[in-house]
């Protein structure tokens, strides 16, 4: 590539954000999307994002833009793959994809802190996962893309947990897991599954309601979200 041809690429970032939002038969993956106000695409919706910019890391441009267009700070992002395509746009750029996941209270509160001070993002809204609205670019294949990873991490990481209170039940985690895979489990079996994963810590806590009380369950610190290889012991 001459010098020229690599001057003309340029780099963003875009962030694919999850959480689980209630319903009546059962909670569903919900991602917030932003809509675009100029050309091209204009008034289609799009993932939230933004340019790199040069004097700053890609962790920290995905967190930048996040906040920008969405308002919306979670606590873990993870790099999930760079998209670049030559014909994914009229001019050639290549985007640096990150996702995260934010807990339905998360988001919640973070909107009435910014709608209390007056800068709520006018333009986002959020749409099911798996039947968004016709998208900008190549944004529906990231958006599969991401579900896909999500549903391949979900098997061997603590991943799901990130959807989760510090203190949870194992029909709460079940039902994290359904939502994710789209399928029913067996109760029986996953508690069994869940309780030898070493992932998780009893509580001496319960939780009551109607039904009789079940024993509240923390995450294991010690163990990563998910896994990040070598990566996973940098500062």
């Amino acid at each position: 590539m001459t010098q020229t041809d690599s001057a003309s690429v340029r780099v963003a970032v875009s962030t694919v954000i999850f959480t689980l939002r209630p319903g009546q038969a059962a909670a569903t993956l919900a991602l917030p999307l932003v809509r675009r106000t100029r050309e091209p695409y204009a008034d289609r919706w799009a993932l939230p994002g933004g340019w790199l910019d040069p004097a700053e890391g890609l962790d920290t441009a995905a967190s930048r833009t996040l906040a920008e267009t969405t308002g919306l700070a979670p606590s873990y992002l993870e790099q999930l793959y760079a998209f670049g395509d030559v014909d994914r746009s009229p001019t050639r750029v290549v985007s640096i994809v990150y996702w995260a996941l934010l807990r339905q209270d998360e988001v919640d509160a973070q909107r009435a802190i910014h709608e209390a001070r007056g800068d709520a993002p006018d333009n986002v809204e959020w749409f099911d996962a798996e039947t968004p609205p016709e998208l900008a670019f190549d944004h529906a294949q990231i958006i599969r893309y991401a579900l896909w990873r999500l549903r391949n991490k979900v098997g061997y990481s603590r991943i799901a947990h990130g959807l989760l209170p510090d203190e949870f039940t194992l029909a709460e985690l079940r039902e994290v897991y359904e939502s994710i895979l789209g399928r029913r489990l067996d109760p029986a079996n996953f508690r069994r599954q869940a309780e030898a994963s070493g992932t998780l810590i009893p509580t001496e806590r319960f939780r009551t309601g109607s039904h009789r009380p079940a024993r509240l369950y923390r995450y294991n610190r010690a163990v990563e979200l998910a896994d990040r290889g070598p990566l996973s012991a940098s500062p």
